[in-house]
This record gives structure tokens, sequence and C-alpha cells, in this order.
């Protein structure tokens, strides 16, 4: 019997960093390859098992609380940046000593000091790039080979190729209590506000965005993160018959629910891809990096939502984003129509046959072979 192919699959440990490779490697493994995904020991425990995929942890310097045991981003990067390449090389040199042969370490392009670490042991990379091929089109001058492989999110919500497959097994929650709240709304009647798992904002805004939630007629699903609760107003309730608000939710779910009717995003590219391929209409608020480029095709491009305006300190007013709302869930019947097309487009690129499915099929082949 031959030997089968096996890859390290180290992404950023960041939901959307992690949610998407970890979907890769279980369409990898679906493809016969033998997968070891690594994370930080911080991130550990959120991650649930996945049957067929290997875990190992490496270290980021905080290995209690990651990011919030660091206090700031910075101090977080120079951490990780230093401690990171040093624990990798010893998970490697590990694998190395146990006989366990290492063929190639796929990583996350925001971390590219694992491919130096994995040249050091002689092993191919292969980098994963979890940004839009907008913001990457530069990469193709350099990588020619370059590969679409996405969009990378359980394939029950595709192509229903597997009902098991319906979460990325990343979740730091059990709770389901806003999807029995969704159950008893009507149709396309809810807005689903979150800002994903980085993104911070200002007491200012956060009080805009619960007056303009309060007022409108609309029902609502927002999600707060713990770390951003007390930014609300003192007042707001956080459980009524027209809102409700959570630390935390399963996106995927929520967005697939028929009560949902508009998703409120910072349009990170793991939030932008699956509220695309879910076809629901999505008012835009970047926060940073590659997000702006994201409104910007959700917009003008896709035309499968509005970006919502700031005004001279960044802030996006309360009548404003009323304004949005109400374009969207009493006017949006061309962004609606828009965003059930290019769900059909993704769920054509994942089947038998389609771009991502050949691209990842030779892709596993050449590991195989």
């Amino acid at each position: 019997m031959s030997r089968r192919a096996h890859c390290l699959v180290l992404p950023y440990p960041g939901q959307g960093h992690i949610n998407p490779m970890l979907q890769f490697s279980k369409l990898l493994a679906h493809q016969g390859v033998r997968i070891t995904f690594v994370t930080t020991r911080s991130y550990y425990n959120s991650l649930q098992r996945v049957p067929s995929i290997a875990v190992e942890t490496i270290s980021d310097g905080f290995d209690n609380g990651g990011i919030e045991e660091a206090g700031s981003y910075k101090v977080y990067f120079d951490r990780f940046w230093q401690v990171g390449p040093e624990t990798f090389a010893e998970l490697l040199q590990k694998l190395v000593d146990s006989k366990e042969h290492v063929d190639c370490v796929i990583y996350d392009a925001f971390i590219p000091w694992a491919l130096d670490v994995a040249k050091g042991f002689g092993i191919v990379g292969a980098s994963y790039l979890t940004q839009n091929m907008a913001v990457n089109n530069w990469t193709t001058k350099i990588w020619p080979k370059i590969k679409t492989i996405g969009p990378n999110i359980p394939t029950f919500y595709l192509d229903n190729r597997s009902e098991d497959d319906q979460d990325y097994e990343v979740t730091k929650f059990e709770s389901e209590e806003c999807m029995e709240w969704l159950d008893y709304k009507p149709k396309g009647s809810v807005i689903y506000v979150s800002f994903g798992s980085m993104a911070t904002f200002v007491e200012e805004q956060m009080e805009e965005f619960a007056s303009c939630l309060r007022e409108c007629s609309n029902y609502y699903l927002w999600v707060v993160r713990a770390s951003e609760e007390n930014k609300l107003p003192k007042d707001f309730e956080k459980k009524t018959e027209k809102g409700l608000v959570v630390t935390w939710c399963s996106q995927l779910k929520v967005l697939a629910h028929g009560a949902v009717g508009c998703f409120v995003t910072h349009c990170g590219w793991n939030s932008t891809l699956e509220t695309l391929c879910l076809g629901v209409p999505t008012i835009a608020i970047p926060w940073w990096s590659d997000q702006s480029t994201n409104a910007k095709l959700i917009t003008d491009v896709w035309k499968t939502g509005i970006r919502a305006p700031v005004d001279e300190k960044k802030i996006v007013r309360r009548e404003a984003l009323k304004y949005c709302i109400k374009e969207i869930m009493d006017e949006g019947k061309e962004m609606k129509i828009n965003a059930t097309q290019w769900r059909n487009l993704a769920t054509k690129a994942v089947n038998k046959c389609g771009t991502s499915y050949e691209n990842i099929t030779e892709f596993a082949n050449n590991l195989l072979n």
C-alpha cells in the first residue's frame, strides 16, 4: 500500500483565517491527503475535533489568552513573529524524529515566516491567500501557478455534498438561542449585524448602531463580542420581542435562515464570501485591511449591497444606517436577485467539474503523485 501524502496546514489564529483553511483541509482529506492542522495553544480549545484531521500546536507567546492576553495587536504580532517560527521548527523536528514524513506545508500568507521554516527542513510550501483576488492580483505575476479554490465554506451550504458538513468545527459557545429566536420571525424580516472577531468601535459608534436598531421598524439580531459589550448604551435591552443581542452565533446557519433579509458587516473576506454564497444582500461598513476593497466589490461590481456613508468623524450615523436598511429591506429587489445569481455561480465553482473543484483535485493529485 502506498504512503499517503501528508500536509501540515498552518493558518493565522483568527476565525476568518482558520475557518476557510480548516474547510480546505477537509476537502483535501476527502481527496485522500493526510492532514495535520496546526494552530496556537491559545486557540486550541476553540477548535472542535474533526475525525479525519490531526491537530498539533505551536506557541504565539501568549498561550493562556492569545491576543486578549497580549493586550494589543502590535504586542501580539511582535511576540508571535518571534516565538512562532521557533516553535513551528520544534514541531517539524518532532515529526522528523518520529518518522512522520511531511510532504508540504500549506501556510497562511499572513504568516510568511512559515515558508522559511519549512524550507529549512527541505519541505515545499504552498501559500493560502485569505484575501480576494482583486487584492491579490499582483501575486499572479510572482506566482503564475496560483489557483482559485474557493469559496471554502462547508459544502452543505453550496452543493449539499455532505449532510454532516454544516460548520467549520470552530466554536467557543454551544448556545443556539439565536436560531430559536429566528424561527419565530417572518421570512426576510431580520437585519443581521456582525462585525467579525477583530473589528472594534468607539462608544459613540456603538450608540449610533444601537439607536438605529432600536428606532427602525425591522427585527434585528446583533452579535456583540463580550469585549465590546461595555460600549453598549446602559439602557439598551439585549433581548426584546424586536431584537436580540448575543456574543456569538453560527454565522453560516444565521445567513442561511429564511428570516434573515439583510447583513450589516465589516466586509471581512470570510463574511463577504459567506453572504455571497448564501445570497443575502449586504450593508458594508469596512473597518481595515482589504475590507474597503471588499465593500467596493459588493456595491459596484457584484451589486449585492450598499456601503453605509460615514461623517467627518468616520462615524456611521443612525439616520444613514436606517436609510441603508430601508433601501435593502423595502426596495432592494435587484440586489436580492444579484445576490442569488452570485450564489449560483459559487455553487457551480465547487461542484464537480467546476473550476475550484478541479483545482483542488489537481493540487491533491500532485501531492499524491
